[in-house]
């Protein structure tokens, strides 16, 4: 495990007792903390906790809510329920994985999103919706309105300045 893993997970550790019921609450921090679940962290969780690693894999596994692998900085979830769909969801998905240049969802090379279809967010009158985050709805999304979600959630270093596109458009003429 790389040392700045070991040193944001012992602490992390230290906070709970050493029982089968902390399970959940420890693979909670550990996700908020890497955006994942390193395999070296749960091994150190087992290891804590005293219960086998096909245990806690099974517990990372089981509910959404987890990734072992890397998440990105932002999650959209685009909701793909019936409102959602009838009301353009399909094309409000490719065209944020076209502005991500992502080919499916999935991980941003950046890390700086991962884009996910969900089955129903559950705000059918606003349709079709994101959620951000896990907090921030974005409702009645059209192809259009996309840019400009994505552009709420860019560090500086994704957003193209003027110049750079300004570049980028002359080396294509």
């Amino acid at each position: 495990m790389p040392q700045l893993e070991a040193e944001k997970v012992e602490p992390l550790l230290e906070q709970y007792e050493s029982r089968r019921a902390n399970l959940i609450p420890i693979l909670q921090e550990v996700q908020e903390t890497y955006r994942y679940l390193p395999q070296d962290v749960l091994r150190k969780v087992a290891q804590k906790l005293r219960i086998p690693m096909t245990e806690v894999f099974h517990v990372a596994t089981f509910y959404s809510c987890f990734s072992l692998v890397p998440r990105g900085r932002h999650v959209i979830q685009v909701c793909m329920g019936t409102a959602c769909h009838v009301r353009g969801a399909t094309g409000v998905m490719d065209r944020i994985l076209r502005d991500l240049k992502l080919g499916q969802p999935g991980t941003t090379s950046d890390l700086g999103f991962t884009v996910e279809p969900v089955r129903c967010i559950g705000c059918c009158g606003l349709a079709p919706v994101a959620r951000v985050d896990n907090k921030n709805i974005h409702s009645h999304l059209t192809q259009a309105r996309v840019p400009a979600v994505l552009k709420k959630y860019q560090t500086k270093e994704q957003v193209p300045s003027p110049a750079r596109a300004d570049e980028a458009s002359h080396a294509k003429a």
